[in-house]
């Protein structure tokens, strides 16, 4: 179903922020202390921002959800074996709840609602479908990485829950260029697709129309 983004009721809308963590994105963070690092993913911040300060200014909400690495005895992380393949560099301390690698970057603080996650899909095993009802959520525009793991996965599961999403086309990325665009497509099936330039511009000129 397609969304007209000037239309839509902002105080039943938010921003879905998808693991724009520290850990994740800046130059202390650990996948940049790992070697994992990608100059997409780290424009993602101030690509974004215009889109949740549009959203908030017209009392819509911004929702974080941020990748978790549960810590155990004597705080080392329980890591998935799939996960511990592709980044061993991961240990203690990454991603781990209340601290600064865990926390949203700064450039889109604050967050209204923050969700950690342990999976690729947002929904799986946490509150965010909860939360999201007693705000009285119906449409997500999708942001965050990579768009065909935590993006690709929480919006596929936010469809099947009936809610309306928008994915920002650019507000996504993956570490391949050529993931990204096919995973795009993918989800533009059941998604409406939008540069973050115009869904800000479309946001604001909702507001100013009204």
């Amino acid at each position: 179903m397609s969304i007209d983004l000037k239309s839509i009721d902002a105080s039943r809308t938010a921003l879905l922020i998808v693991d724009l963590q520290n850990d994740f994105l800046h130059p202390e963070g650990a996948y940049a202390r790992g070697g994992q690092t990608s100059e997409a993913i780290a424009a993602l911040p101030e690509r974004v921002k215009p889109v949740a300060d549009a959203l908030r200014a017209r009392g819509g909400w911004v929702v974080s959800t941020q990748f978790t690495l549960v810590p155990g005895k004597g705080g080392e992380p329980f890591i998935s074996p799939h996960l511990k393949s592709l980044r061993p560099f991961l240990g203690k301390g990454d991603f781990a709840p209340g601290e600064w690698g865990h926390r949203l970057v700064d450039a889109l603080q604050p967050a209204d609602i923050t969700i950690e996650k342990v999976a690729y899909s947002a929904f799986y095993m946490t509150r965010l479908e909860w939360v999201l009802r007693k705000a009285g959520i119906e449409t997500l525009i999708m942001c965050g990485i990579v768009t065909n793991g935590g993006v690709a996965s929480t919006l596929r599961d936010a469809h099947v829950r009936d809610f309306s999403t928008v994915l920002l086309t650019d507000g996504c990325a993956a570490f391949s260029a050529e993931t990204h665009e096919r995973s795009i497509a993918d989800l533009s099936t059941i998604a409406t697709p939008a540069t973050c330039a115009d869904a800000a511009l479309l946001l604001r000129g909702s507001r100013d129309d009204s």
